[in-house]
């Protein structure tokens, strides 16, 4: 843990901090449907014709169940028109490597993935997907799912901001405003912006370059059918494939990129995602990227503050995510300083760090940081392999997803999560003086509380159903690169990143088999709508009631103790419902590596 790390840490924060006001007071104009912003002029008149083209009355505002049921139409329809483009995708343009469609098991995972803002992905992008496929079927995606979490977020503040109210809000309003007025321009400059520290933006055929030294490795064997080859006992036969040259991908990558980021998508044009030196060319490249990750959720808190009329409470939930994401980074830092002991005595790694699986480029510091930032928000790029970190390191963005992705969070989505857990706390601290509570000015009652405990316990039922389903099968143990304690942190990260929809992977976890791509598809869309689902009956419930005079039982929903509060039943709630789990995986790892283990 240097100076530079310490240097690099408070410049992020800082930025971060000057930053969540104006991106905050610009949300509030772009989700207000009167509200005018600097790019009127032009993209106004776009606008009032998509509301033509799709017969929009902007001016009618919808109830909880009419936005719902639109969001989940949308959403539907998009799978759909995703999975046919990579079902056929061989029959399209923009195709130079010729590559062929994808089965339809894994055709269904990555529709899923993308549609729900998860961009989990079985699969190398430069090595399965057109250009077509990538721009149109998955960059679409990129920015509409995107925006589906910031329509949601901004539905559930209206609620809480309005009273005695029927409405809030029209969904196709906020959809085509979030994607006009937010994404869509900052991306353009932010996607020139990467085009000129050297990251690519072209429609070339892959080159070619002959290797210094030729080597051999051991691939995956297939039939001329292109299917994997398995032998008497199901497991995958594999070859060995001589390798003398390389191939350097191209496409239009800068345009992906950036709105991978900023919309808190995570998937990568190549499989190294962001690790790939074109894809994050320079350490000013990783530390913006981090830094437009948590751009528009820390702006939403302000977003929040402004429109309930609060700013304190909007600024004490963002102290509560960042004092969260704080505490991520230093252990997560000091775990990956720290290193393997072993390893460090049998002088294969340097005293004081774990470089395995991470890039030179970044070092341990910048590897931890975007590990942390990516997991506390449902983005899913990195620059590391999470299954080389050091148990506890690992075990930080494995608990950051499981938390419900709460600390920032992705867009929109961080924010109505969190407000679920503010809804408990407020309930928490009713019980504790003996009141009915109450939530800037509005009670909570039953109905509330219900919705929001729902809403955590389907993110915990799918996460450890799935993960438990798949320990005792042989489609999810055949998957393993590793047994024991490991092996487990690999299925249980890839079923918490698919139910939170973060999309990032321990990598040791073949994923790309029926079961898997299967499972990992349905706990996407479970993750991603059943917790919108009862957000939305939140808000209808919150819009709806009347507003009461403050009291002397009022809990104060500003402040260090509602700060402290917040944040133990986050980790309450979150985080020690998975703790049997955690202790069977990385934490026994970790008493293991450090020679505790004895003990167990």
């Amino acid at each position: 843990m240097d100076m530079y790390g310490w240097l690099q840490l408070t410049a992020f924060v800082v930025l971060l901090l000057l930053l969540t006001k104006p991106m905050g007071l610009y949300l509030v104009r772009v989700l207000d449907g009167e509200g005018r912003t600097f790019l009127d002029p032009v993209l106004k008149p776009v606008e009032l014709l998509f509301y033509r083209i799709f017969r929009v009355d902007r001016k009618q505002e919808q109830d909880w169940k009419q936005y719902t049921v639109s969001l989940l139409i949308f959403s539907l329809i998009g799978l759909l028109f995703t999975y046919l483009i990579l079902r056929i995708q061989h029959l399209l343009p923009l195709n130079p490597q010729g590559f062929g469609p994808l089965s339809s098991d894994l055709a269904f995972n990555t529709a899923a993935s993308f549609t729900t803002n998860t961009n989990w992905q079985s699969y190398g992008g430069e090595s399965t997907m057109s250009y077509f496929s990538q721009m149109v079927g998955l960059t679409f995606h990129n920015f509409v799912s995107a925006a589906v979490g910031i329509a949601v977020a901004a539905a559930l503040v209206r609620g809480i901001a309005r009273h005695t109210a029927k409405t809030i809000g029209n969904f196709w309003v906020d959809m085509v405003r979030a994607n006009l007025y937010l994404l869509l321009p900052i991306c353009l400059f932010f996607a020139l912006f990467l085009v000129s520290q050297g990251m690519i933006q072209n429609f070339k055929a892959y080159d070619t370059a002959k290797v210094v030294e030729s080597y051999t490795i051991q691939v995956v064997k297939k039939d001329n059918a292109g299917q994997e080859i398995k032998d008497k006992q199901g497991k995958t036969v594999m070859e060995d494939k001589k390798i003398d040259t390389q191939t350097i991908s191209q496409g239009p990558m800068a345009s992906q990129v950036a709105v991978k980021m900023l919309g808190t998508n995570g998937g990568g044009f190549t499989n190294a995602n962001a690790a790939h030196p074109f894809e994050n060319p320079t350490p000013l490249t990783n530390f913006i990227q981090m830094l437009s990750i948590f751009l528009i959720p820390s702006g939403l808190t302000y977003f929040l503050g402004r429109t309930v009329k609060n700013r304190r409470h909007g600024w004490a939930i963002w102290g509560a995510m960042a004092i969260l994401f704080l505490a991520g980074v230093l252990v997560c830092w000091q775990a990956e300083s720290a290193g393997n002991p072993h390893l460090t005595a049998l002088g294969i790694e340097r005293a004081g760090g774990n470089m395995e699986g991470k890039e030179a480029r970044f070092g341990i510091f910048n590897s931890a940081l975007f590990a942390t930032v990516t997991t506390d928000a449902s983005c899913g790029a990195v620059n590391s392999m999470h299954d080389s970190f050091t148990p506890l390191g690992g075990l930080v963005p494995l608990v950051n997803i499981e938390l419900g992705e709460v600390v920032f969070g992705g867009v929109g989505a961080g924010l109505y999560g969190m407000l679920v857990f503010v809804i408990l706390t407020v309930f928490l601290a009713g019980l504790m003086v003996g009141r009915t509570p109450e939530y800037l000015g509005k009670k909570i009652e039953a109905y509330d509380v219900k919705v929001s405990v729902l809403a955590v316990l389907v993110l915990c039922f799918s996460i450890l159903g799935f993960a438990a389903w798949a320990a005792v099968s042989s489609w999810g143990i055949l998957g393993l690169a590793n047994t024991g304690p490991h092996g487990l942190s690999e299925l249980l990260y890839a079923y918490s990143s698919s139910v939170g929809n973060n999309g990032s992977a321990f990598a040791g976890l073949n994923a790309n088999t029926p079961w898997l791509n299967i499972t990992l598809g349905i706990a996407m869309l479970i993750g991603r709508f059943l917790f919108i689902v009862p957000v939305m009956a939140l808000a209808g419930s919150l819009a709806g009631k009347k507003l009461v005079p403050e009291s002397a039982g009022s809990f104060p929903v500003s402040g260090l103790p509602f700060i402290i509060l917040l944040i133990a039943t986050v980790l309450i709630v979150g985080a020690l419902t998975f703790f049997p789990a955690l202790a069977l995986g990385p934490i026994v790892e970790h008493f293991i590596m450090t020679g505790s283990g004895k003990l167990l």
